[in-house]
């Protein structure tokens, strides 16, 4: 009896040993398939990591592009201005103020805005204050009195703050 029990424990434990060696195998052949898929999503976010750099290269390359193509009128209205007869000063002046508002134009189709400055508050964030002028009245206190170079903006941000003159009592 004591050797059947003995033989039936063998086989307990061979039964077990079996199953312990299934599953370590199965969970081996896991462990491998998981490392295959990590290195196989590794390689899909390197290359897109690469596409969009060339992307984001590429949209602003392309935005350069069509910003030079929007000022290249501008730039052929202000050489048939040096161009033109020197006999008509006020003509010329005339042609250099009509390319001037053209390109406001063209910045303004770029979402670039002209930063208002005479009679506003001073606004630190977007105007730069490089002196002060004496004022007799309290309204003009605090407010801008001349400017003395044009600010531009988009719709996110100063690109250059308006230098201006700021009212003081």
């Amino acid at each position: 009896m004591d050797d059947e029990k003995l033989e039936d424990t063998e086989e307990s434990q061979e039964e077990i040993d079996g199953e312990a060696q299934s599953e370590t195998d199965k969970l081996k052949g896991e462990i491998e398939s998981l490392k295959t898929e990590i290195k196989t999503v590794r390689a899909d976010f390197f290359n897109f990591r690469q596409r969009t750099i060339k992307e984001r290269t590429e949209t602003r390359a392309r935005a350069k592009e069509e910003a030079i193509t929007a000022m290249l009128p501008v730039l052929d209205n202000l050489d048939r201005a040096l161009s033109a007869s020197t006999d008509d000063p006020a003509g010329i002046i005339k042609g250099v103020e009509m390319v001037q508002r053209q390109f406001v134009n063209v910045l303004e189709g770029l979402g670039v805005s002209v930063i208002k400055t005479e009679g506003e508050s001073f606004d630190p964030a977007i105007h730069d204050a490089s002196g002060t002028e004496k004022v007799d009245s309290p309204e003009l206190d605090g407010k801008i009195t001349a400017e003395l170079l044009r600010g531009y903006r988009t719709k996110d941000r100063v690109l250059r703050p308006a230098k201006v003159t700021v009212g003081k009592i």
